[in-house]
């Protein structure tokens, strides 16, 4: 199992971005690789599950274990096949706007693969509109 954390600023405010987060529609509208979701609400709380859609016709499950409104921190864990992802998110106010940070752990093989995937993500999402 490995670690990586990745952080990105930008000029959104640190409500804008947590809303993008929140809002579980919004999501392909800063993540490229996710088509769509669908899920069993409409914003993350904890317990919350659905399914992540990807080009290409993968889809995979996911479950929000975590979510700390007032911190802005919300976590979840998605699946393939026996292989999890474990996903820690944060935004806070930054002096440019916004700060996001996100820690993966999982294999470190998906790890290398996802985190140009994950970068290009975390940038959109604190961009401003």
């Amino acid at each position: 199992m490995a670690t990586r954390r990745l952080e990105a600023v930008g000029a959104a405010s640190a409500e804008d971005a947590w809303d993008r987060y929140r809002r579980i529609a919004a999501w392909p509208t800063w993540s490229p690789q996710i088509r769509r979701v669908a899920a069993s609400a409409e914003q993350i709380g904890p317990g919350v599950t659905g399914r992540v859609y990807f080009p290409g016709g993968l889809s995979l499950p996911f479950i929000v274990t975590a979510v700390d409104a007032p911190a802005r921190t919300w976590g979840w864990v998605v699946r393939l096949g026996p292989v999890s992802l474990t996903l820690t998110h944060r935004v806070r106010a930054h002096p440019r706007g916004s700060a996001t940070e996100l820690v993966m752990e999982g294999p470190d093989a998906i790890l290398l693969a996802y985190t140009p995937l994950a970068w290009v993500a975390l940038r959109k999402l604190v961009a401003r509109r």
